[in-house]
């Protein structure tokens, strides 16, 4: 019997986390739940309601508007994986702008954001056979998961991969602010109060600075596949 498992993917901003984790959910045959999307789509819907911006952030406004916000992940034939949906629309392109990968570290942030979303997290992988990235995936959302991967990469590398991606999706922006992002984003993940972004004890470190994505792959591959054979061994 091949008993599946949950495989949590943590790890800093523009580390390829979500890529990685959509081709191992895709070769296992598990389910891949993008939670960075989920905060990113609550940014979205602040930023359209104008609850927050370059120099305020209404925060009480957003957790009182809380239980109007409706997400869901539908699987899109073209994407090859789930999009996600924002009170029935998909956002997935939307969410992916520059400008709110400025405001979503603020908007995780905040406590009554982060409940709800763990909440909904926890119920999307309580089968298992999930494969979940984010930031607090192995520490809070799912403690007991039977893999748990930390991915890092150097500020630098990581902003270039970031720059270069905003560029082929036609996107105006300089590498430096780029950089600054990358660089304020780490700031706010692992010094907000609320589960900060850290490496759970038992997580294995995957630093990706010099490798491509096959060789990330294959590595972060070989890691579920001892993790899934340990665990049909104790049956």
């Amino acid at each position: 019997m091949n008993n599946k498992i949950t495989i949590a993917v943590d790890g800093f901003s523009s580390t390829g986390k979500s890529t990685v984790a959509k081709q191992l959910a895709k070769e296992l045959g598990y389910v891949y739940v993008d939670t960075g999307a989920m905060y990113r789509a609550v940014a979205l819907f602040a930023m359209r309601n104008s609850l927050i911006t370059d120099s305020s952030f209404n925060k009480e406004g957003l957790i009182a508007q809380l239980p109007e916000i409706n997400l869901k992940f539908v699987f899109d034939d073209k994407l090859g994986f789930a999009a996600i949906f924002l009170n029935g629309e998909n956002v997935e392109a939307e969410i992916r702008t520059m400008e709110v990968s400025q405001y979503v570290s603020k908007v995780a942030a905040i406590s009554e954001v982060r409940e709800k979303l763990v909440s909904l997290q926890k119920m999307m992988g309580r089968e298992k056979g999930v494969v979940m990235d984010g930031r607090d995936i192995g520490t809070v959302v799912f403690p007991n998961a039977e893999l748990k991967i930390f991915m890092t990469a150097s500020a630098e590398k990581r902003a270039k991969r970031r720059y270069l991606e905003l560029q082929g999706n036609n996107q105006k922006v300089s590498y430096e602010e780029v950089l600054k992002n990358v660089e304020e984003r780490d700031h706010l993940d692992t010094t907000r109060k609320d589960s900060p972004l850290v490496k759970a004890e038992d997580a294995l470190e995957v630093d990706n600075s010099e490798m491509g994505i096959d060789e990330q792959f294959e590595k972060i591959y070989r890691l579920a596949q001892a993790a899934i054979d340990s665990v049909n061994s104790s049956k």
